[in-house]
């Protein structure tokens, strides 16, 4: 069978009310983005609640691969269309009967299955309702194919007949990504290490529509050009449903070496998160986000205890920190990252700072009056490392 068309559905956007087409122009506009990289030739429109895609000289896979990186798409249906007539008039029984009858033939060469007819009536002008039209076209399809028969309560094929400004016949529906469209809820920055959490996070917040900045913390020479390359990938795997990832890349090696010479080192990670944070704070107020994204969840390591997690996030005054990972086991977590292709590239051996610098007995219920006295011990060069960290803002852009 030769589709020559999809239909998209969404589900979140159907009730923004009055917005809802701004929504709809933002999910048209990432469709466009993905369909660029196909073969073949696309035309979108978007027509009464329905999102249109006619297609020609297409690969199927590939473009039904693209879609389903698309936030705000829960479901892509590959069908045949059937315009008005120059009297802008649809297909009569007769015609529709034909068209559904060579719909079924094309799609399913083994005939010996169940079915049923689903018609949604939206043009009411048509002459018969969509009882009519269901029972009628369910009788063509038996007479045309012996081997078929009708199970109204659990069909192998459910036919789907709408009649609208088109006539729609559609059978299958490829679950998409859901969430919202990308750029309709502004931009975050994602603390994004070489782990399997923080990838996962990234893509968490990016379905609900928001633009994402990320930024990693290089330690060279005590980190490899293989671990920063290790997470520019995965910013890609990001990327891959965003369209694009600024990566900034920060030299953290003197911040580290110093606290590691001047703090307890069973505090070495909370007070490395708390420079890694404050550091991403000033990124991300000078990149217009609205908020940092990490991949804690609670008690999965030393530093994401809720003690550590309130020490770490108490240096952010003036943005939100986004946890969208706080409450997951790791196993969901990972099973996440298996979905979006981030895995492979997460568990490759090569180590990031968080872990070359790890305490042998970190501190699991740091308080945060003990912590900031520590980090006293830190001011005679504290700042002017920070600014020197700055200056060494390595921005890599990721597209796809």
């Amino acid at each position: 069978m030769q589709y020559h068309a999809f239909i998209i559905k969404y589900a979140e956007i159907g009730v923004k009310g009055k917005n809802r087409y701004i929504f709809e122009d933002a999910l048209v506009k990432q469709i466009e983005r993905v369909l660029k990289g196909c073969d073949g030739t696309f035309e979108i429109s978007k027509v009464a609640g329905r999102i249109y895609i006619e297609a020609d000289g297409f690969d199927f896979n590939e473009t039904v691969d693209h879609l389903k990186t698309v936030f705000g798409i829960t479901g892509i249906c590959p069908a045949v269309t059937i315009k008005r007539d120059g009297n802008n008039q649809l297909p009569d029984i007769d015609g529709m009967a034909k068209a559904v009858i060579d719909f079924i033939d094309g799609v399913y060469p083994d005939k010996n299955k169940t079915f049923k007819v689903k018609v949604r009536r939206v043009d009411k002008s048509y002459p018969m309702d969509s009882m009519e039209l269901g029972a009628e076209l369910g009788s063509r399809i038996l007479g045309a194919f012996s081997q078929m028969k009708v199970d109204v309560h659990n069909p192998e094929i459910l036919l789907n007949v709408e009649v609208r400004e088109k006539l729609n016949i559609f059978s299958e529906i490829i679950p998409g990504p859901g969430g919202m469209p990308i750029g309709t809820a502004g931009k975050a920055m994602l603390l994004l290490s070489g782990g399997i959490d923080s990838p996962v996070a990234g893509y968490m917040v990016a379905k609900r529509g928001v633009e994402i900045e990320a930024v990693y913390f290089n330690a060279p020479p005590y980190t490899s050009e293989k671990a920063k390359q290790k997470v520019v990938d995965l910013a890609g795997v990001i990327a891959k449903f965003t369209g694009k990832v600024k990566l900034h890349v920060i030299n953290f090696t003197d911040i580290q070496m110093y606290i590691y010479e001047k703090c307890p080192h069973d505090e070495l990670t909370i007070i490395m998160r708390r420079y890694m944070m404050k550091i991403a704070d000033i990124i991300a107020g000078k990149s217009g986000c609205m908020g940092l994204i990490t991949g804690e969840s609670i008690g999965q390591v030393a530093s994401q205890t809720m003690q550590s997690l309130m020490c770490t996030g108490e240096v952010v005054t003036d943005m939100p920190v986004y946890r969208p990972l706080i409450a997951f086991d790791k196993q969901d977590i990972v099973d996440i990252s298996l979905k979006i292709d981030a895995y492979e590239t997460s568990i490759l051996p090569y180590e990031d700072c968080c872990t070359i610098f790890v305490a042998k007995h970190p501190v699991t219920k740091p308080r945060l009056d003990i912590i900031k006295k520590h980090e006293e011990n830190l001011f005679e060069k504290i700042d002017e490392l920070m600014e020197t960290a700055l200056e060494t803002d390595e921005i890599i852009e990721i597209t796809k």
